[in-house]
């Protein structure tokens, strides 16, 4: 029932964005005992695996994709809708060097109260310090983790690493 009351959120919550820099969601259902998202094909490749073909990306290309996904983001604020895992694996580079930003799988929608208080949500090298702290994300929480993307396309690496996703979630909160 949890898995159902949050699909059908995440759903509902990125249709309801319609934006050029996020994927469109044009459908949602179920069929017999499995749920489905009908979305925009996007050409071309994850951010992850552009930064990894490059090794880096120049300033230029970072501020394009910087940029991009900042407006993705203002309007998702706008809507009340905070996307809590900003990370290159969920930023589509087009074929025409367009940005979309994809997976508002945990998502927050206005007030929702969805998700377990002290839960921690996101990607250890992209979480923001107070979700690594399992606080409630908000608009500031999606722009450290672009700051983060942002820091990965220059330098070609995230800037925190260590042996599992507690210790490196943790640096977010303690280190500089």
């Amino acid at each position: 029932e949890s898995f159902v009351a949050r699909f059908k959120q995440e759903a509902q919550s990125a249709a309801n964005l319609t934006h050029p820099n996020i994927v469109n969601i044009f459908d949602w259902g179920k069929e017999e005992d499995s749920y489905y998202i009908i979305m925009e094909y996007l050409k071309g490749q994850n951010l992850r695996d552009y930064i990894t073909d490059a090794g880096h990306l120049t300033w230029q290309e970072a501020c394009d994709v910087g940029v991009q996904v900042s407006n993705a983001l203002s309007f998702a604020h706008r809507n009340d809708v905070i996307h809590r895992d900003i990370k290159p694996h969920n930023i589509i580079v087009t074929r025409d060097r367009g940005v979309k930003v994809t997976d508002f799988g945990i998502a927050r929608a206005g007030g929702s109260t969805m998700t377990q208080t002290g839960a921690i949500l996101g990607t250890a090298h992209y979480i923001s310090p107070e979700q690594a702290k399992g606080e409630t994300a908000d608009a500031r929480s999606d722009i450290y983790s672009l700051g983060i993307v942002i820091y990965e396309m220059l330098a070609g690496k995230p800037p925190y690493s260590g042996d599992n996703p507690v210790t490196i979630a943790m640096k977010h909160v303690q280190e500089d």
